[in-house]
């Protein structure tokens, strides 16, 4: 997983000298500026996602180590908890997505289905262990904790991607200002 993770980040900064050693007008493509309620937001989801995420991997650890039903339960639903958690950020997030960048509003719109997914997944991994209190091995319920742990994961990319991207371009603003680069100047 920090393999893939690496390779995105080192790809996207790659792309991100190139177009700065050609000196393409980067701020041009920029119509609106980064909100920091935004960023803050997604600070916090990014920072829930990695512990979902976690936790996430760990249920589906579990079915390996023929734990109790009582310890799925109590794992379901601490990722339950940051589930909800994450889905109070995307509320506050949907709320505030046009007071940021396009960036911003995209990743928005990217997390609001894999939350749901994530939850309509927990929910039906709950009800399945409720109904079948003995050890949970079936294959639907192997599958739910499977894609729950995949769909984390994917979530946390984004934002940790989305992040990185940020923190590269104010980066990249900083070494122009310095140089006296200029971009095409934004709205």
């Amino acid at each position: 997983m920090r393999t893939v993770h690496t390779h995105n980040i080192l790809f996207a900064i790659g792309i991100l000298m190139v177009l700065v050693l050609l000196q393409l007008p980067l701020a041009g493509y920029v119509t609106r500026p980064e909100s920091q309620q935004l960023t803050q937001l997604l600070s916090d989801a990014s920072d829930e996602a990695l512990e979902l995420a976690d936790d996430a991997n760990e249920t589906k650890a579990l079915i390996l180590n023929d734990e109790k039903w009582v310890t799925h339960a109590l794992m379901l639903a601490k990722v339950k908890g940051h589930v909800d958690n994450l889905a109070l950020i995307i509320e506050k997030l949907n709320k505030a997505q046009k007071s940021g960048s396009e960036l911003q509003e995209q990743a928005v719109k990217q997390m609001l289905p894999l939350v749901k997914e994530l939850s309509a997944n927990t929910t039906a991994a709950i009800n399945y262990l409720n109904q079948n209190k003995t050890r949970p091995t079936s294959e639907t319920y192997t599958q739910y904790l499977q894609k729950n742990a995949d769909t984390a994961r994917q979530l946390s990319s984004i934002i940790s991607s989305l992040l990185e991207y940020q923190k590269s371009m104010a980066e990249i603003e900083k070494l122009r200002d310095k140089l006296g680069v200029s971009g095409a100047p934004t709205p």
